[in-house]
């Protein structure tokens, strides 16, 4: 008996999917080394961000930027925006014409206002939110997954979910995920108001645009079997009902995914079981590492 359930154990072992398609979504979204060769971006008092020395040079030749050693210094966050025009101007980085709050804390007060343009050029952390859009049916758990726009500036065509989203200036994330719900998915607000917050994930990931800082607020949300989304503001192009596995296995295998909704996938196949043992012990703890 005892022989038996050794074999048995190691057989359910070996149908657990391989890690390292996984991990290497983990390592990607984590491949920045900070400081690195980058300076302190400091608003007022506080550090805010990670700026390159060429960055650090073409601030420093502003006014009202502080090239101090070590650091580069704004004294006034109030003239954060225009010293982000002044560098979009310049062709440092694409205007999006969105604000986002700057914070040295994820829960601390706003300190200033810049573009989401120039959140990676100025390393500064972005807060988001990320739905799992859940159908759970006699056949197992089917998520809504959603193919983006083929003119999004970032990832076009890629795969994500339901809804997802960054946190603009003066909302919160659960004020985001239901505008966004509305807005990306035709969700009404008190369907998408029972999104059940699972989680938040953070990384820094070097990227073409810059330094990525993100913080993903997960959220998972359970939808009526007949329930179907709508793209409404143009930022997806369709949608589909995938099984878990299939899910998994694309997560697994490809790069069909946007970048980091592969983490908040991951993420998702720990919570409900369908990587465990000594498989998701690893992943948790490349996931969840600070």
């Amino acid at each position: 008996m005892w022989h038996l359930g050794r074999v048995m154990q190691r057989h359910a072992q070996d149908l657990q999917p391989d890690v390292s398609g996984f991990l290497r979504h983990v390592h990607a979204c984590r491949n920045a080394v900070l400081p690195g060769h980058r300076l302190p971006f400091v608003l007022g008092t506080a550090q805010v961000g990670w700026v390159v020395p060429e960055i650090a040079g073409a601030l420093a030749r502003l006014p009202r930027v502080s090239a101090e050693p070590g650091a580069v210094r704004l004294d006034d966050p109030g003239t954060l925006p225009a010293i982000a025009r002044a560098l979009a101007d310049r062709g440092v980085f694409r205007w999006r014409g969105e604000a986002f709050d700057v914070r040295a804390d994820p829960d601390g007060p706003a300190l200033g206002q810049i573009d989401r343009g120039a959140l990676p050029v100025f390393g500064i952390e972005a807060i988001g939110v990320h739905v799992n859009g859940l159908i759970e049916r006699a056949d197992g758990l089917h998520l809504w997954i959603a193919r983006r726009a083929a003119d999004k500036a970032l990832d076009p065509g890629k795969l994500d979910h339901i809804v997802a989203g960054g946190v603009p200036a003066g909302l919160t994330p659960e004020a985001t995920l239901v505008k966004e719900a509305h807005e990306e998915a035709g969700i009404p607000d008190q369907l998408a108001r029972r999104s059940v917050h699972v989680g938040v994930i953070r990384y820094a990931m070097e990227r073409p645009e810059g330094l990525r800082r993100d913080l993903l607020h997960c959220y998972d949300l359970a939808l009526p079997p007949t329930f179907q989304p709508h793209p409404l503001d143009g930022e997806v192009q369709s949608f589909e009902l995938w099984p878990l596995a299939r899910v998994l296995e694309t997560v697994r295998s490809s790069d069909e995914f946007k970048f980091n909704v592969n983490l908040v996938l991951i993420d998702l196949a720990l919570r409900r079981g369908a990587i465990s043992g000594d498989r998701a012990n690893r992943l948790h703890a490349a996931l969840r590492r600070s």
